[in-house]
């Protein structure tokens, strides 16, 4: 399954965006799925998951309260709502899928179906 990003875009200190995360060629909804960013000169870090239910969610604890994953079966969908954002939450951003949640929040792991992400920018 290829995953493909979209809606990053520039966006002030304490605004606010949406990401979409969708699936390209087949439905993505048997799997888990989450989102990862690269800040410049940074490595890749882990953002959030969510099971392929929908039912359980985990976060970074940078992102905590402030980020919200989801996903829209129907719309073979996951999306991330980013509320609050800081200079900090700048960086490209990714989703990929794996074959288990636990998978998923292994930073050992490497995934598939990565996109070429979307770039989010929040000034100061």
């Amino acid at each position: 399954v290829q995953l493909v990003e979209s809606g990053g875009g520039l966006v002030q200190a304490g605004g606010s965006l949406r990401l979409s995360c969708a699936a390209s060629g087949r439905t993505f909804n048997n799997y888990p799925v989450g989102w990862f960013r690269q800040a410049p000169g940074k490595e890749r870090e882990f953002v959030a998951a969510i099971t392929k239910s929908g039912d359980s969610t985990y976060y970074a604890d940078s992102v905590k309260g402030r980020l919200a994953i989801s996903r829209d079966s129907a719309k073979n969908t996951v999306y991330l709502q980013m509320n609050s954002l800081k200079p900090d939450d700048t960086a490209v951003y990714y989703c990929a899928a794996d074959d288990h949640i636990s998978l998923l929040l292994s930073s050992q792991a490497r995934h598939f179906g990565w996109g070429r992400g979307t770039q989010v920018t929040v000034s100061s």
